[in-house]
């Protein structure tokens, strides 16, 4: 089932948590945070929004990270319902793509919870201190991608962070597969 991500909540404090990536590296909040701020994303392996979106997803990621801005991928399906989301299967995607960023494992689905995401893909753009900026969409991709010269929406919102610390005022909500929860 397709569900829009909330508004941003401009301001909401990120929570800090401690999740390990598809390395066997343990990353917080600290440790991924740049000096202009942090992008986190929470996507999964079988969702066709996040399918249809993922080079694009690589792609904006290494222009974020030039800017400033830490970026890391939190995976918080449950992967007994969906094998394709396993942790084997994450290793195995970030290594495929060459992802530039910590693909995390959310095991507890406690940081989902605690993030109050909804669904994949699911994006929160917090400024330098931390403050959510944007929880917009990556583009007007749904489950197939959009033109290939589509407004880069969430690319064009963190310049506008790392240049003033704050997000646009006008944002349009992801949408996506919802998180699968445990039972």
């Amino acid at each position: 089932m397709a569900l829009n991500a909330p508004v941003c909540d401009f301001g909401w404090r990120a929570v800090d948590f401690d999740l390990e990536d598809t390395t066997g590296s343990r990353h917080t909040l600290d440790s991924l945070r740049g000096p202009n701020g942090l992008l986190l994303m929470f996507i999964c392996n079988h969702c066709p929004y996040v399918k249809a979106i993922i080079d694009r997803i690589c792609r904006d990621a290494r222009e974020v990270q030039s800017l400033g801005i830490g970026v890391a991928a939190i995976m918080s399906n449950d992967p007994s319902e969906y094998p394709e989301d396993s942790f084997e299967n994450m290793q195995q995607l970030a290594r495929q793509l060459n992802f530039s960023f910590p693909y995390l494992y959310d095991a507890t689905q406690n940081v989902a919870r605690s993030y109050a995401a909804v669904c994949t893909p699911d994006f929160f753009a917090f400024n330098a201190q931390l403050e959510l900026q944007y929880r917009g969409r990556l583009d007007a991709s749904g489950r197939l991608p959009a033109a290939a010269d589509a407004r880069r929406e969430l690319l064009e919102a963190m310049r506008m962070l790392a240049e003033t610390g704050q997000g646009p005022r006008e944002q349009v909500a992801s949408i996506g597969c919802s998180i699968k929860w445990r039972a």
